[in-house]
């Protein structure tokens, strides 16, 4: 249940993060284009998606999109 739970919500990151880019196509998010992919894997199951790939995105990326989503939301 956790794994669903933690997919689901890289789902729902990579739908906004990609809203987000069509509506402001300057803003500048490390990785956009990767956090939009893992969200399309997911949903549409192009592989297997492997605990060692999501706990990367929780570790390496999801720190990193908080502090520059803070920082656009600060301005």
């Amino acid at each position: 249940m956790l794994q669903d739970a933690v997919e689901r919500n890289i789902e729902i990151i990579g739908e906004a993060t990609n809203r987000l880019l069509k509506l402001v196509p300057q803003i500048k998010i490390t990785n956009a284009r990767r956090i939009v992919d893992a969200r399309n894997k997911i949903i549409y199951g192009y592989d297997e998606v492997e605990n060692v790939q999501v706990w990367g995105i929780i570790i390496n990326s999801l720190p990193i999109l908080k502090k520059e989503i803070a920082e656009y939301l600060n301005r």
